[in-house]
């Protein structure tokens, strides 16, 4: 399938020495968070694919959703801005106190954002924007949350086989790829690229949000919709690996034991993690090498899919009391 290149790719491969060494085991981590500054994470990758096809089908208008700080959100505005199409913004959540981090990023890059109630649906107010563009002449391509569906998640079935790649550059296999899941469109991409490549990596993800059941069927539905995928749903069940053990206080809600764990990464490694996707999964891959399911694993391959702009206020302000203590 044609897609875009807006993406800076290949992202390098970089081992965390120090935490490598405290865990006897070698830890490393794909820098996705260098995809762009804009562009930043692992959102522009299933964007290429995705916006490929809305440009193709002749769609003037993007219309996507995601929460406050949603790192997809910023990204399609982005990419929007740069290919002249319309970008709507359908945001879930709290009305802000104040307009920061991603959210700002939105409406400095031309966004149309529509704040809607926790409550409300996202689909529904997706689907009325829809309606007005089209009562009015225009097109509207419609990307769900993440841009995690069939077409989306080829941008990660193709970063595997770019793994592949830098692993003969390397000299290692990796045992198992470790990642952050908020959406599922990721983890499917990369699940699947496994399962064709017959590598037989551990694919272990850990979840931001729901629970991971949850998780294994949205990523099931996503994959059953991905050419090439004929595994049955008892080897999916057993084969799709999400841990639920690190979701915390809830979705982009933060302990102040994650913070300080963050900011210790930081100041050993200087790698900076989100406290929203990131940094709960990294601490998850943490704590699974040290006592958990990783411990046997040699060769770890963390996914950074990028968040540093997502960072409130509130929790820089948590930080810096902590800092001066």
């Amino acid at each position: 399938m044609e897609k875009l290149k807006i993406a800076n790719l290949p992202t390098r491969i970089e081992k965390l020495e120090k935490i490598s060494n405290e865990l006897d085991t070698n830890l490393y981590v794909k820098r996705d968070d260098f995809t762009g500054t804009e562009y930043s994470g692992n959102k522009i990758r299933k964007l290429e694919y995705a916006l490929a096809e809305a440009v193709k089908t002749g769609c003037d208008t993007i219309i996507t959703a995601g929460a406050t700080q949603s790192n997809h959100c910023r990204a399609t505005a982005a990419a929007c801005a740069k290919y002249g199409l319309k970008c709507e913004l359908v945001i879930r959540g709290e009305e802000p106190e104040q307009i920061e981090g991603n959210l700002f990023l939105d409406y400095v890059l031309g966004a149309n954002v529509n704040l809607i109630k926790p409550e409300d649906s996202r689909e529904d107010k997706m689907n009325e924007i829809s309606e007005r563009i089209e009562s009015t002449g225009g097109k509207a391509y419609l990307i769900p949350v993440g841009a995690s569906n069939a077409v989306g998640s080829l941008g990660y079935l193709e970063c595997f086989e770019e793994i592949l790649n830098q692993e003969k550059e390397l000299g290692i296999i990796f045992d198992a790829i470790v990642l952050s899941v908020g959406s599922g469109g990721t983890y499917a991409g990369l699940w699947l690229g496994n399962y064709l490549n017959k590598s037989e990596k551990l694919v272990y993800g850990i979840s931001v949000s729901d629970s991971s059941e949850e998780f294994k069927e949205q990523i099931t539905d996503i994959l059953k919709n991905m050419d090439g995928m004929d595994a049955d749903d008892d080897y999916l069940g057993k084969n799709i690996v999400i841990n639920d053990k690190y979701i915390g206080e809830g979705y982009a809600k933060s302990t102040d034991e994650e913070l300080k764990f963050l900011v210790e990464v930081a100041q050993s490694e200087g790698i900076i993690f989100d406290p929203c996707y990131t940094g709960k999964a990294f601490k998850g891959c943490y704590n699974e090498i040290k006592e958990g399911d990783l411990r046997t694993a040699k060769n770890i391959l963390f996914i950074h899919t990028g968040g540093l702009m997502g960072w409130t206020m509130e929790q820089r302000n948590r930080v810096m009391e902590m800092l001066e203590r």
